[in-house]
């Protein structure tokens, strides 16, 4: 007994392997980007009601994968004496959704499918020298793409293009879609530095 109890000491007192030194694999995080800069939508029912709209466009992307990321996007842009109606116009948009890369490196290009919601106001001729107002609250989408040039590891470049649909009231006072074309330019930000892919 007394020799079991020497071995036992000696193996408790040996030096073992410690398994929680292993080396343990990586893990990936995502990389994380947020960018700010000037919207502009060309949007209305058709080309008589058609209006131009200036504003801001922010957006937060989450690269899960090299080619893949997930969007969100917040933009509003406005207009001033809609139609000559002395009514502005507004739209806010609300998307998100994926984004995918068919090319990385310093300059990258995407292609993007958002859904979300918008909230649109306005004028809208309705008769003689009378105009519909109000705002309407629906889902909207935008599909498009851009490309992004990167300045350095903390900062880049974005432009873009999509075509975006929301509802609002048409000069027979029906909720039907309205179809844009939004272009967004804008300085995008890498807080914890890019890394090329």
């Amino acid at each position: 007994m007394n020799t079991w109890l020497k071995i036992g000491l000696c193996l408790l007192l040996a030096p073992a392997p410690i398994w929680a030194q292993s080396p343990v694999a990586a893990g990936r995080a995502p990389i994380i980007s947020g960018s700010i800069g000037y919207s502009y939508l060309d949007f209305g029912s058709d080309q008589s009601a058609r209006i131009g709209l200036n504003g801001v466009d922010a957006s937060a992307t989450a690269d899960l994968f090299p080619r893949v990321g997930i969007k969100l996007d917040l933009g509003y842009v406005r207009a001033s004496n809609v139609l000559g109606s002395g009514r502005d116009s507004d739209v806010l948009s609300y998307l998100a959704g994926p984004v995918f890369y068919p090319t990385r490196g310093r300059l990258t290009t995407y292609v993007q499918g958002l859904f979300g919601g918008a909230r649109v106001t306005g004028a809208v001729p309705f008769k003689q020298g009378e105009f519909l107002v109000g705002f309407i609250n629906r889902p909207a989408w935008a599909v498009g793409g851009g490309a992004e040039f990167t300045l350095s590891p903390s900062f880049g470049l974005r432009g873009g293009i999509d075509y975006l649909r929301a509802s609002y009231t048409d000069s027979t006072a029906t909720i039907k879609g309205q179809l844009g074309i939004r272009t967004v330019a804008s300085i995008v930000y890498y807080p914890g530095h890019r890394k090329h892919h």
